[in-house]
C-alpha cells in the first residue's frame, strides 16, 4: 500500500516540478517580452519629470526645486546611458542612438538654463529653456514612435509564447488528471482525520486577519503536525494581544510628549518674535530729536510742533509692547511718518511715491517690517548718490501673495551681496549709519517665523548704480 501510494506521489512530484520549471521559464520569457516597452515608458516619464522640475525651478528659484531638478536629471541621465550607442543598420537601434544623443543635448540645455537663472542672466536662460522645451517635444515623439514599433514586435513574440505555454499546460493537465485519480482514494481516506481541526484553525485565522483578536483559543487534541500548528497559532494570538496593549500605551505616551513639544515650540516662537522686535538703536533717536531742535531754532513753532509730533508718533509705534502683529496699513502709515522725518532732516531730498492697492491693506504682518527696509534703501541705496533720490513703495496682488515692493534708484548691489543678505551671512557696520538697528536679516527672520516658510523676501538689482528693489511676499490669509 505504501509502495502504491509512493509511486503516484513521486510521479505527481516530478510532473509538478516539470510544470513549475517549464512555466517559470515561460513566465520569465513573457516578462522579458515587454521589458523594452517598460523601459521606454520609464524613460518618457523621467523626461517629463526633468522638464517639469526645470520649469518649476525657473518659476520659483527655490532650493527645493533645484534639488528636485538635479535628482530627476541624474535619474534621466542614468536611463539614457542604457540606450544603444552602436552603429548598425537596425532601425530600432538607430532610433535609440538618436534619442540618446538628443537627450544628452537636452540635459546640457536644461543645465545651462538652470545655471543662467541662478546667475541672473534672464535672456540666456530663456533662450536655453525654449530650446530645451522644443527638444523635449522631439524626444517625446521619438520615444513614443520607438515604443510603438517595439510593442508591435513584442506582441508577436508574446502571442507565440502564449501558444507554447497553452500547449505545455494541456500536456501537464492530462498527466495530472491520470495521477490525480490514482491518489484520490488515499486522499479521501485520510482527509476526514485532519480536515476538522484545520477548518477550525482556518476560521480562527480568518477572524484574526480581519482584526478580531478576542477569539477563543483553540483546543489542542494531539501532538501531530496540526496540533503543533494550532499551539503556535494560540501563542501568536496571545503575543499579538500583548503587543496591542503595549502599542496603545506607547501611543498614549507619544501623544502626550507631542502635545508638550508643540506647547514648547509655541513658547519658543513667541519668545523669538519678542526678542527680534526689541532692537532700537539710540543713535537714530538722538539724531532725529537733534534735527527737531535745530528746526525749532531756525523757524516758527508750528512746523517744529508738527515735526516733533511725528517723531513722537514714530517712537510710540516702536515701543508698543502689547501689539506685535499689525495691519499692512499701519506699517505704511509708519513709513509715511519716517519719510517726513527724514525729509525734514535732509531738506526734502528724498522723493517718495506710492502705488498701493487699498483693498490689500488689512492683511496682518509682524510690526516694524517695512520701515526698516525703507530705511535700508535710504542709508545704503540713495543717501550718497549725486542724482535725484527716489524711493517708490508699491502694494499689489500676485497669485496667492500680497507683494510689497520698496524700489530705489540708488547704488544697487551685486549678486554676491544679494545672496549673502538672503542667506543671513551679510553684515554691515552699524556705527556707519543712524539706522534703528532692525536690519534686513531681522525682518527676514521674523517673517520666516511668522509665516513658517522661507520664501518671504527677494532682492532684485541689475548692478552698480542701477537701483535695488526689495519685494515682500505676504500670505493673503494669516
Amino acid at each position: 500500500m505504501i509502495l502504491a501510494f509512493c509511486t503516484p506521489a513521486i510521479l505527481l512530484f516530478l510532473v509538478n516540478m516539470m510544470l513549475y520549471f517549464g512555466t517559470a521559464r515561460m513566465i520569465d520569457s513573457l516578462d522579458a517580452v515587454f521589458a523594452s516597452n517598460t523601459s521606454l515608458n520609464e524613460l518618457s516619464d523621467c523626461l517629463d519629470r526633468v522638464q517639469s522640475a526645470t520649469t518649476g525651478y525657473l518659476d520659483t528659484k527655490t532650493s527645493d526645486a533645484l534639488e528636485q531638478y538635479y535628482t530627476y536629471e541624474q535619474d534621466y541621465n542614468n536611463l539614457v546611458m542604457t540606450l544603444s550607442n552602436t552603429n548598425d543598420d537596425n532601425e530600432n537601434r538607430v532610433m535609440e542612438k538618436n534619442i540618446r544623443n538628443m537627450s544628452l543635448n537636452y540635459l546640457e540645455l536644461t543645465n545651462q538654463a538652470i545655471e543662467s537663472k541662478r546667475g541672473g542672466n534672464v535672456e540666456k536662460y530663456k533662450t536655453n529653456y525654449d530650446e530645451a522645451t522644443r527638444l523635449h517635444g522631439y524626444i517625446s515623439k521619438s520615444i513614443n514612435s520607438l515604443n510603438n514599433k517595439q510593442f508591435v514586435n513584442n506582441s508577436m513574440s508574446y502571442a507565440a509564447m502564449m501558444s507554447a505555454l497553452q500547449t505545455l499546460e494541456q500536456l501537464n493537465l492530462f498527466t495530472l488528471i491520470i495521477i490525480g485519480v490514482a491518489n484520490l482514494s488515499f486522499v479521501v481516506l485520510i482527509a476526514s482525520t485532519i480536515t476538522e481541526p484545520l477548518i477550525k484553525l482556518s476560521n480562527s485565522a480568518n477572524r484574526v486577519s480581519k482584526g478580531d483578536f478576542d477569539i477563543e483559543l483553540l483546543t489542542v487534541h494531539s501532538n501531530d503536525e496540526v496540533g503543533v500548528v494550532t499551539n503556535a497559532f494560540n501563542k501568536m494570538v496571545i503575543s499579538i494581544r500583548e503587543y496591542i496593549v503595549k502599542l496603545r500605551e506607547s501611543m498614549e505616551v507619544e501623544r502626550r510628549l507631542k502635545e508638550n513639544e508643540l506647547i514648547m515650540e509655541n513658547h519658543i516662537k513667541d519668545a523669538e518674535l519678542r526678542y527680534l522686535q526689541a532692537q532700537i538703536n539710540p543713535h537714530f533717536l538722538f539724531n532725529t530729536l537733534n534735527a527737531g531742535a535745530q528746526l525749532s531754532m531756525m523757524e516758527g513753532a508750528e512746523r517744529t510742533s508738527n515735526y516733533l509730533q511725528r517723531v513722537a508718533d514714530f517712537f510710540r509705534y516702536n515701543i508698543k509692547k502689547n501689539k506685535d502683529i499689525v495691519t499692512l496699513k499701519e506699517e505704511i502709515e509708519l513709513v509715511d511718518i519716517y519719510i517726513y522725518i527724514i525729509n525734514v532732516r535732509f531738506a526734502g531730498e528724498i522723493l517718495f511715491t506710492k502705488d498701493i492697492d487699498e483693498s490689500l491693506l488689512d492683511v496682518k504682518i509682524p510690526r516694524m517690517i517695512i520701515q526698516p527696509i525703507v530705511e535700508n534703501s535710504i542709508n545704503y541705496g540713495v543717501r550718497n548718490v549725486d542724482w535725484a533720490k527716489k524711493i517708490k513703495l508699491s502694494v499689489y496682488s500676485l497669485e496667492d501673495y500680497i507683494c510689497v515692493s520698496i524700489k530705489d534708484n540708488g547704488i544697487g548691489m551685486d549678486s554676491k551681496t544679494i545672496e549673502e543678505i538672503l542667506e543671513g551671512g551679510y553684515t554691515r557696520d552699524p556705527s556707519k549709519s543712524d539706522s534703528n538697528g532692525v536690519g534686513l536679516d531681522n525682518c527676514i527672520e521674523r517673517l520666516n517665523i511668522f509665516y513658517e516658510r522661507d520664501d518671504v523676501l527677494d532682492i532684485i538689482s541689475e548692478g552698480k548704480n542701477k537701483g535695488t528693489e526689495t519685494i515682500l511676499y505676504l500670505s493673503k490669509t494669516d
